[in-house]
């Protein structure tokens, strides 16, 4: 079986079925039941978290954290109502364009 990026838009999939799950036995629908504030507290964590392994630890380590990360990252998505594919056109928009130049448009009034 071949992994790639698919494997996001899966996952992603799944969690959204998740919310509908016995928070008792299911840990993601115990994050959506504990609410969007502890859900974006764990993103938090878990950047900190690979943030370390990438400056500390081995790469394994940061392996391991950035898959927490970006599963913490698309529990938020899907708590928010935010869909993959709007990350994934804002990334399309932005393609090819300096992000210096991204940077300097957030500064100006009406920037996002």
């Amino acid at each position: 079986m071949s992994i790639d990026e698919s494997i996001l838009l899966k996952l992603y999939e799944v969690l959204k079925e998740r919310k509908l799950a016995d928070p008792e036995t299911s840990y993601t629908a115990r994050l959506y039941a504990k609410g969007i504030n502890k859900i974006a507290q764990k993103l938090g964590e878990e950047a900190v978290e690979t943030a370390i392994a990438a400056v500390v630890e081995g790469n394994d380590r940061l392996v391991r954290e950035s898959a927490d990360l970006l599963y913490h990252l698309l529990v938020l998505w899907s708590a928010k109502g935010v869909a993959p594919q709007e990350v994934w056109e804002e990334l399309d928009r932005r393609f090819g364009t300096s992000g210096v130049a991204v940077k300097e448009a957030r500064k100006k009034p009406g920037g996002s």
